[in-house]
């Protein structure tokens, strides 16, 4: 089993469970570990992006160069405040 040890910890999503997976996994002595479902709620690069998606139809840009500065503008914008508020309210230790 591909690097997979007594000791170690195997990370599998829950999704992708198959017949004897976890058998092999803690036959060799590994500790197998499912990850929590995805939610866009806990993730906070979610929130910054639909806020920037957001901003981008607002202004409706119609050329590649002018979305590529209007990004980089929309970015600038972003205050540390908000970035620390995106983790927080995703769950994330206070930063």
């Amino acid at each position: 089993m591909c690097g997979v040890s007594a000791g170690r910890t195997a990370v599998r999503s829950a999704a992708h469970k198959l017949a004897g997976v976890a058998e092999a996994i803690e036959a060799v002595g590994a500790r197998l570990c499912y990850l929590p479902q995805y939610s866009p709620d806990l993730n906070p690069i979610e929130k910054v992006l639909s806020k920037i998606k957001g901003l981008l139809r607002k202004a409706a840009e119609r050329t590649i160069p002018g979305l590529r500065r209007r990004i980089a503008k929309l970015l600038a914008r972003l205050s540390v405040e908000e970035c620390t508020n995106f983790l927080v309210n995703a769950g994330y230790a206070s930063v």
